[in-house]
């Protein structure tokens, strides 16, 4: 045991990671010593804290040929669900700040977005596809309600007949059912909802400020319903921790009314290896050795292979066995097929006050 413990700075209810780790990029670190004056329960309760953005464009751009899309937005920058797997955690560290509890509780919010966005696309060398949301960090999170700001982007992207692919673990999207299924009828839109675990205890450790399993089940009916095409996500699959779900997973989201399903297991780029382990210790004693073990397995003997084409499927015996049951579930449910691509053929820069009407 170290002579000085490093003592904490703030209590942390309703937060996965239990550090703050350094920026990979700093060159310098600091550590907060106990000096035996201090005690826990007089420790303030660790907040959130939203700052605004002023952004030159919102659409980024990819090349990864392992991904369905070249192109995403972010409206919010980390993420207050703070799931303790979130491959996103290290993109915090451009913004100068930790991977870890940081990235839970400082959050970048881009209220212009809308308007940036509404610019980016109107330039004459635009050229339409499927932009992605949700793909870094949770559009849908809780200070969304509030902010709007995906709500806003959303009516941009209908008023251009934009298409749009959005990933969420979020049940706010219920919200915006009358602005997303008018673009689902036009074939502009698809959804993902991510449910990782049916079980609550195991949900709220993992994602502590995410809606229960239930919840988002029922969410993927009220979208359906509403003629919103919706796909399950069951990502990250944790070995040893939720594998065991993986049919009762995919069978409750087909109940649901889901059309599709997809799965990526459990991946730890960079940061996130490490807070996962001190997180998996903490949380499972009994099955951390387990869990790291078989996560190694997956990669190549490490915490993470980034390699295209394995990172998010795995390799070796476990990762096949799980295709496989993945596969074998999937078509008895008629989860297995592909989405129809969305429509682009419809974009079109709607007209500003002033322009001149076309006649034709």
């Amino acid at each position: 045991m170290a002579e000085h413990p490093i003592q904490p700075k703030h209590r942390t209810p309703g937060r996965a990671a239990l550090s703050n780790p350094d920026n990979r990029f700093d060159r310098l670190t600091d550590e907060a010593i106990d000096d035996g004056w201090a005690r826990d329960d007089e420790l303030p309760v660790l907040r959130t804290v939203v700052t605004d953005e002023v952004p030159r464009r919102v659409i980024t751009r990819n090349t990864s040929p392992d991904l369905s899309f070249d192109r995403s937005i972010n409206p919010y920058r980390g993420c207050e669900h703070g799931c303790i797997y979130c491959f996103a955690r290290p993109s915090h560290a451009y913004l100068g700040m930790s991977a870890g509890l940081d990235f839970e509780t400082q959050l970048v919010a881009r209220p212009d977005a809308p308007q940036v966005l509404a610019r980016e696309l109107s330039k004459a060398s635009y050229v339409p596809d499927t932009i992605a949301i949700g793909t870094n960090t949770d559009p849908y999170q809780p200070i969304e309600r509030d902010r709007q700001i995906m709500r806003e982007v959303l009516k941009v992207l209908s008023a251009f007949n934009h298409p749009v692919a959005i990933v969420t673990k979020g049940t706010l999207i219920e919200r915006d059912i009358d602005i997303l299924a008018p673009m689902a009828a036009k074939g502009l839109l698809r959804v993902g909802i991510s449910v990782t675990t049916l079980d609550n205890a195991t949900s709220r450790a993992m994602e502590p400020r995410v809606p229960l399993p239930a919840v988002r089940l029922r969410t993927i009916r009220r979208l359906t319903d509403a003629g919103i095409p919706v796909r399950a996500m069951v990502s990250p699959v944790v070995p040893a921790l939720t594998d065991h779900e993986l049919e009762a997973i995919v069978t409750a989201c087909a109940e649901a009314g889901a059309v599709a399903a997809s799965s990526i297991v459990l991946r730890l780029p960079r940061e996130v290896a490490g807070l996962f382990r001190d997180w998996v210790t903490e949380t499972y004693p009994d099955r951390a050795n387990r869990i790291m073990s078989r996560v190694r397995e997956l990669h190549g003997g490490k915490d993470y292979d980034p390699a295209f084409g394995t990172r998010m499927n795995g390799q070796g015996e476990w990762a096949a066995l799980m295709k496989q049951r993945f596969r074998l579930i999937t078509r008895k449910l008629g989860l297995d097929r592909d989405l129809p691509k969305l429509r682009s053929d419809l974009f079109a820069v709607p007209p500003k006050v002033g322009d001149q009407m076309n006649l034709f």
